[in-house]
């Protein structure tokens, strides 16, 4: 009995392996008829799937439990160690995003900055997408002659040197509404706007794009709500009681549209207030904070875009972009 059961089960096993045997060639056969351009190929998927990717979904609020990292109105705060680098990257490439750089160098303020925010933004500022840098200065031929990189140019345009440098400061707002109106919006999808006296250090990349970019500001984003320095004067047009956050004048940005909208309101409120004898407290950084009070922007940046030097370093892990010395005894005009 027991040689008739171990033939049985030999008799079984082979009848399974003529199966398997079956059943394999018949499926390679299927797979001949299917012509190779209908197969899915990995490579493609992937790049559909990358260009369908909301970006901000990817965004790890909970990275950074130290800090604030998404606004009472939902919008993300960038701190390092959210996001992903290298996936935001490959998304903007792959879209063509194109984003323009104001910085205006006018009076002394181009020998002592200019050539170092240049050269930094090089190393640092957007790489691997088109930039075009937009250098307003009252003095064109004084302008350094640097070799870009691929994909990068820079346009100087002359503008007038006002006697103060407060109206330097609050001026460059019609001039940034009538450069994007006239030519940035036919080339760039974003614009930021910088002060000259700063210094990348590093990555500052398209994880900062974004409709509507507001910087805090390094010296206020651990300060009490009473000690922000809005303007509080009920007879400017930059008055404010109150606020989300103290922003920073030094950096902002977004798509061309937000920021020709920014750009102009803040113009409209600086002469409104010059026509009732009105300075803002701040200048056009009031008019920028009250505009960001009326019209939340969509994307804010730690103080980690914008650092001082000063304030308590505790919360930042990477520095992007540092406030360069102060001299304002021999750069200013009074």
């Amino acid at each position: 009995m027991s040689g008739l059961r171990e033939k049985r089960v030999g008799i079984f096993c082979c009848l399974v392996l003529l199966v398997v045997s079956f059943t394999s060639l018949y499926l390679r056969y299927v797979v001949s008829l299917v012509p190779a351009q209908s197969l899915p190929v990995a490579s493609e998927v992937t790049s559909e799937e990358n260009l369908s990717i909301n970006l901000d979904n990817t965004l790890n609020f909970g990275a950074r439990q130290e800090v604030e990292t998404r606004t009472s109105w939902k919008a993300p705060i960038i701190w390092e160690g959210m996001f992903d680098p290298k996936l935001y990257d490959q998304k903007h490439i792959q879209k063509k995003s194109s984003v323009a750089l104001t910085v205006f160098a006018v009076g002394r303020y181009l020998d002592a900055y200019l050539k170092t925010f240049l050269t930094s933004a090089e190393r640092h500022f957007m790489l691997g997408l088109q930039v075009t840098y937009y250098v307003f200065t009252d003095q064109p031929d004084k302008v350094p002659h640097l070799e870009l990189g691929p994909q990068r140019s820079l346009k100087v345009i002359h503008v007038e040197k006002h006697s103060r440098w407060q109206d330097i400061s609050m001026m460059r707002m019609k001039t940034i509404s009538d450069t994007i109106e006239s030519e940035i919006r036919h080339r760039c999808n974003y614009v930021f706007c910088l002060d000259v006296d700063q210094e990348f250090k590093g990555r500052f990349g398209s994880e900062a794009l974004g409709d509507s970019v507001a910087q805090i500001h390094a010296g206020f984003f651990k300060a009490p709500q009473q000690s922000l320095t809005y303007d509080r004067n009920p007879k400017s047009k930059a008055f404010m009681e109150s606020g989300d956050y103290y922003y920073h004048a030094a950096l902002f940005g977004g798509l061309c549209e937000h920021v020709k909208s920014l750009a102009d309101h803040c113009f409209l409120g600086i002469m409104e207030d010059k026509q009732n004898d009105v300075e803002a407290l701040w200048h056009d950084e009031s008019h920028l904070n009250k505009y960001f009070w009326l019209h939340k922007p969509t994307r804010l940046l730690s103080p980690e875009y914008c650092w001082d030097q000063v304030s308590n370093k505790d919360n930042i892990q990477v520095i992007r972009l540092i406030w360069a010395p102060k001299h304002y005894d021999t750069l200013r005009t009074k």
